[in-house]
């Protein structure tokens, strides 16, 4: 039963099986990741079911397409008995544990594997670096992606951060290195992830409305960490008790960063202003681009697992290159961007902070008096731990969407007279929200979309919930 064998047991189930080509592989869910592995396997020559249980005109078109290519696919509906005598089941992230296409798999014992899976098996050569964690995950990985390329490789930024790693598969020359964004939801369905480096950026709870506890949620996140070795090559804050205990006693060699420290591989030197990696320093804090603590540790993270890939990445070219490199490196859209500055009020768009800890981050790293828009669907954490933050650098909350009674009962209590919560009426438009929050702003104020929620109450996902409020930066002036 596949089930109960080791991680690496059922990657070398699903690498023989790949080898083997036969048997018909079930993908589920036809978003951009299983269209890519169906695409993948059709071209390695593998026997191909694909379905999704939306039938919407879109997810028709991509089942026409994928037919052309020789699949077979279904929309609208599951065949749970097709899935069940399947060799090996593809799942998309967005697929939960508990759907029944997945339910189907494990009763009959069969792997369960992410794209992210199946394509660095047909992909041995790939080198890569792999980035997990809460928080600052996605601009690490884009860091990594773009040092890399500083330093003459051909690499690309795959995984999580938006494209399938099953794409760069299907290319006629694939790169010979990826900075991988790894989510937990991928973590837990990609068994044989092995990396040149692995790094581990931060902790706190998270996805609360998937997982059942946060230990379920910090076990997946260990999953990085499952094919150990005494050559693996680590990176992981050391800013972090949570970090710390999950790691330990994880086989490899181990490189630390700090904002806090001065005892690791890499820190920030707050008292000279420069970033020191590996014995020596790289370069002023200034020349970063990136604003607040947690994107300094993002930099320390990214260049000093970049070093640690290969020995040609650590002499003093490299270092130069490396630290001109950052000083070129600018903030991704959706984390603490600033999209306006109208009338002496600064909007950030820090959309994709949806979890609570990201929020936090946000709130510490302001310099001006902050009308802070929070709400969205609610994931499961209390929003208590704000307060304290909150009281120092906000001017007004405005609570919004499926959450907003939940951030008052939370915040309101806590908060009293000193920062005011301002309650949207449910079915408030997001229109009507941000032009709430831009009347109780004043001129000095930051106004900071930081919801701490997922956009699913709203928006099809984080980045159209992020233009729309950069959208209303321009129109409400």
């Amino acid at each position: 039963m596949a089930h109960s064998l080791a991680p690496h047991e059922v990657a070398a189930l699903v690498a023989r099986r790949l080898a083997e080509r036969t048997g018909e592989f079930a993908v589920i869910g036809l978003g951009r990741s299983g269209v890519a592995a169906s695409r993948l396997l059709r071209k390695a020559g593998i026997s191909v079911y694909a379905s999704d249980a939306s039938a919407t005109d879109a997810v028709r078109t991509t089942a026409a397409e994928l037919e052309r290519d020789g699949a077979s696919v279904d929309v609208g509906l599951h065949n749970l008995e097709r899935i069940a005598h399947a060799a090996v089941v593809v799942v998309s992230p967005g697929v939960p544990p508990g759907a029944p296409p997945l339910v189907a798999a494990r009763k009959a014992g069969l792997p369960i594997v992410s794209e992210v899976e199946v394509a660095l098996r047909l992909m041995p050569q790939l080198r890569y670096i792999a980035t997990t964690g809460t928080n600052g995950k996605t601009t690490t990985t884009a860091l990594v992606g773009h040092l890399l390329r500083a330093l003459g490789h051909d690499a690309a930024d795959v995984g999580n951060i938006g494209t399938p790693v099953s794409e760069l598969a299907l290319r006629d020359a694939p790169p010979t290195w990826a900075a991988l964004e790894m989510s937990s939801f991928q973590l837990h369905d990609t068994p044989g992830v092995t990396p040149d480096v692995g790094i581990l950026t931060t902790l706190s709870p998270d996805h609360l409305d998937r997982y059942d506890s946060v230990t379920e949620y910090y076990a997946d996140k260990k999953l990085l960490f499952a094919n150990a070795a005494v050559p693996s090559r680590w990176v992981t804050t050391a800013d972090s008790t949570d970090v710390h205990q999950l790691v330990r006693g994880v086989q490899g060699n181990w490189y630390h960063f700090s904002t806090q420290r001065s005892d690791v591989d890499a820190w920030y030197d707050r008292d000279r202003g420069e970033l020191h990696v590996l014995g020596a320093p790289l370069m002023a804090r200034r020349d970063v681009a990136l604003a607040g603590d947690h994107n300094v540790a993002n930099v320390l993270a990214a260049v000093l697992a970049v070093m640690v890939a290969d020995t040609e990445h650590r002499t003093p070219h490299a270092r130069a290159v490396l630290a001109k490199a950052v000083r070129e490196f600018r903030a991704l859209a959706h984390r603490l961007e600033p999209v306006g500055d109208r009338h002496g009020v600064l909007w950030l768009n820090d959309s994709k902070a949806t979890n609570v800890a990201s929020t936090q981050v946000a709130i510490d790293g302001m310099t001006r008096p902050t009308v802070l828009l929070l709400g969205g669907r609610h994931k499961g954490e209390p929003y208590t731990s704000l307060a304290p933050s909150l009281r120092q650098h906000a001017r007004v909350v405005v609570a919004y969407g499926e959450a907003g009674a939940q951030i008052e009962a939370d915040l309101a209590p806590a908060l009293g007279d000193a920062v005011p919560v301002v309650l949207m009426p449910m079915g408030s438009t997001f229109d009507q929200v941000v032009s709430r929050a831009r009347s109780l702003a004043k001129a000095g104020d930051a106004l900071l979309l930081s919801p701490a929620c997922s956009s699913y109450d709203m928006f099809r996902n984080y980045e159209e919930r992020g233009r729309a409020f950069a959208r209303l930066a321009e129109a409400l002036t």
